[in-house]
């Protein structure tokens, strides 16, 4: 048996994945402790998880940070990114470190496994191997590490070719570095000093590039080429679902294939405003002869307003039992959504430009296997001809389907516990040498 601790920063969208993750290393029975806020301290008790508390000045709620920070409302673009990296990630980081290596005094652990944004994980890395128990990094969102095949992530950029497309590369990642993110990168470089005794050993976005590994839950086909790719990095998979188990609508039956059907959701926390893309996709498809099926990501259904005749709603619904009887997603590109509809062969249009957001989408677009609509509140005209697109032209199903198959050939936990047993290994080969 081995001990994990998982780190984990306050958002939903990080918490439910990594969950997942906890319980199936609890089943194989492993010890596992997960750090994160207090606001998710049941759901990680009733995974049989250990629950540890982040400190107040490390518990920024990632899902609300305008309640927060309220001079953060209005920003956009790069203003806006560089106040999130400095107030939302960056500010906790001492904190997370110094909560981190409490827990490690504790209980030593195996392993350290955290999303890339935990920056107390990124701070623990920079240390000595000899100091710090290996860690890994685990993608829950689209590939970050840096290559000079891609353009820098978040721009939502995809690849192109030859030297050209490098030179393309190699400016805008300089443009990001040292004139978007210049101010935010000396801000982390000031921080791994005051905490571990020096700067990031690299640009502090793309610190994950030197864990032990990068456990990443997709397929390659998915994922950009990078001719550069470290190779601590591992695909192993999609996820399976996180969505809660609930019971089937009343309407369940009027799935029964009779038409086309077209899923559309907004996630579990952008969901505030149905008027960004569930409103518009009904109001799109209302005339078609498909069978709309919205998730409303646990809100109810009355601020959503009336539905047309062809629409059907519910505050949540099994995806498992969902997405086989589907024809099309329409979503706002959550990773784990996308990557549960391509892993049962469903094309997408995505409306998405927050957060990774924009990378998910440009992904989607790039692979062929659905229509990024590149921006967050496309109008109706633009979302039902896309949906129309997406039905009448097959090379969106054919290619969904050929990504469903690489999925087939992977199993992201089996994957998971195969890169922690390669880990473990290595790290106790390196303890034998050093003895």
């Amino acid at each position: 048996m081995s001990t994990y601790l998982i780190t984990c920063t306050p958002a939903h969208g990080h918490i439910a994945p990594l969950l997942t993750i906890a319980r199936h290393l609890r089943g194989r029975g492993h010890r596992v402790r997960m750090l994160t806020s207090e606001r998710y301290a049941a759901r990680v008790r009733a995974a049989d998880v250990e629950f540890l508390p982040l400190p107040a000045a490390a518990d920024v709620d990632l899902d609300e940070p305008d309640a927060a920070f309220p001079e953060r409302r209005g920003l956009r673009g790069p203003a806006a990114l560089r106040f999130d990296m400095i107030n939302l990630f960056l500010a906790p980081g001492e904190a997370q470190l110094d909560a981190v290596r409490a827990a490690l005094r504790e209980a030593p652990a195996d392993a350290v496994l955290t999303e890339p944004l935990f920056v107390g994980a990124a701070l623990l890395n920079e240390l000595p191997r000899t100091e710090r128990p290996p860690v890994v990094a685990l993608g829950i969102f689209p590939l970050g590490v840096k290559s000079r095949d891609t353009a820098p992530f978040g721009l939502g950029v995809p690849p192109g070719r030859g030297a050209l497309a490098r030179w393309r590369n190699a400016a805008l990642t300089l443009f990001a570095e040292k004139a978007v993110f210049g101010a935010v990168a000396r801000e982390a470089d000031e921080l791994a000093r005051r905490t571990v005794g020096r700067p990031f050993s690299r640009f502090f976005l793309d610190w994950h590039s030197a864990a032990d590994a990068v456990v990443q839950f997709t397929v390659p086909a998915f994922e950009y080429p990078r001719s550069d790719l470290p190779a601590n990095v591992h695909f192993v998979g999609a996820l399976p679902p996180t969505a809660p188990a609930v019971d089937l609508p009343e309407w369940w039956g009027d799935l029964d294939g009779s038409r086309p059907v077209v899923h559309v959701t907004q996630g579990t926390i952008a969901n505030a405003d149905f008027s960004q893309l569930i409103g518009p996709t009904l109001e799109a498809l209302a005339g078609d002869d498909v069978l709309v099926v919205a998730s409303l990501g646990g809100r109810l259904g009355g601020a959503l307003g009336p539905v047309p005749a062809n629409a059907r709603t519910a505050a949540y619904l099994p995806y498992d039992r969902l997405l086989p009887l589907t024809d099309v997603v329409v979503t706002n590109g959550g990773y784990g959504g996308v990557q549960q509809a391509l892993a049962q062969g469903i094309p997408l249009v995505v409306a998405g430009k927050t957060e990774d957001k924009v990378e998910v989408a440009a992904r989607v677009g790039w692979s062929g296997a659905g229509f990024d609509l590149r921006t967050n509140t496309p109008s109706a005209a633009r979302v039902g001809a896309a949906v129309r697109r997406v039905l009448s032209d097959d090379r969106y199903r054919r290619r969904a389907r050929d990504l469903a198959g690489a999925y087939a050939q992977a199993s992201a936990l089996d994957g998971l516990d195969r890169v922690l047993e390669t880990t473990r290994s290595a790290a106790e080969a390196r303890s034998s040498s050093i003895r």
